[in-house]
């Protein structure tokens, strides 16, 4: 039995005549009675009364047509859920993101993607970005959102986002009431930063644009989370150099001032290598650059909390 024969008789018993079945289905006349007649003996009861004036179902064809509406239905919604899966708009997908992300971008990008792709399962988990990479190789998440490129050979990554340092003061500093600082400004400060263990790309790529400018920073205090540090700042224990988009993060006696000549940092995401054309991947990716794609190379705001 085949769906063919199936739409053949609901068409026949729909129309109640061999003729505009036939025409309804784009078959001859005789290939739609071959395949009734095929199925009655495959089912292997009469399931239609032919007379000269019009075709009637018998009480097994009227329980048979029941049933063969709703498999022509189930069908239909089969391929239509492939199609969608093929389109990235049903399934699960599971996205690492680093903490400071939650604070501008992955808001945004998460809100887009639901209202584009209702049907698709969005698991969120907060980890490191080499707790990222490891659970990308792992298969426990299909997407990874980070600050700085990988070089795994295993993964692949697109920047979808280039956002400058910042310098997070407190808001009783004289630096303070200048609008734009330079690096060298900062050399004689308290510095509050993470532990190199956590951030290590990230730390580094701050001590080298310190070192440019002849000093290395004194870090009296280390912290894991953003927020944390911040606080720090706000309690005069030192200054702290964020990402831009963390400004967006308002505490009261924290401000926030652009520096010249700023390390510029990407966001970045990760897969793994052979699975960007996986169509519910795609689609986030492509969510995500609409989202970011007109922030690149906005500059820091005068920010104060």
């Amino acid at each position: 039995m085949e769906l063919r024969h199936l739409r053949h008789f609901v068409a026949l018993a729909e129309e109640e005549h061999f003729g505009r079945a036939a025409e309804r289905v784009f078959v001859v006349q005789q290939a739609l009675s071959n395949s009734i007649r095929n199925l009655e003996d495959e089912v292997g009861v009469p399931l239609v009364l032919r007379t000269t004036r019009r075709v009637q179902l018998t009480p097994a064809g009227q329980e048979f047509l029941i049933g063969a509406r709703a498999t022509l239905a189930l069908a239909a919604q089969t391929v239509e859920r492939a199609r969608r899966a093929a389109r990235g708009e049903v399934g699960r997908l599971s996205v690492g993101f680093v903490g400071g992300l939650a604070f501008g971008g992955l808001p945004e990008i998460v809100r887009r993607f639901r209202e584009l792709y209702p049907n698709v399962s969005v698991d969120l988990r907060e980890l490191t970005a080499q707790e990222q990479e490891a659970a990308l190789r792992g298969g426990q998440i299909d997407v990874g959102l980070m600050l700085l490129p990988v070089r795994d050979p295993a993964l692949e990554s697109r920047a979808l986002w280039r956002q400058p340092l910042v310098a997070a003061l407190p808001a009783a500093h004289p630096l303070a009431r200048k609008r734009r600082l330079k690096i060298s400004d900062l050399a004689p400060e308290p510095f509050v930063f993470f532990p190199r263990q956590i951030r290590a790309t990230y730390f580094d790529q701050v001590m080298r644009w310190c070192a440019s400018a002849g000093f290395t920073p004194h870090v009296v205090q280390e912290a894991i989370e953003v927020p944390t540090l911040l606080s720090l700042v706000a309690a005069g224990v030192g200054v702290f150099l964020p990402i831009e988009f963390f400004s967006r993060l308002s505490l009261p006696g924290v401000v926030y001032r652009p520096v010249e000549d700023a390390p510029i940092v990407e966001i970045v995401a990760v897969w793994r290598r052979g699975e960007g054309k996986s169509p519910v991947v795609r689609a986030f990716l492509a969510v995500a650059e609409e989202v970011l794609g007109g922030r690149e190379g906005s500059g820091p705001s005068t920010k104060e909390g």
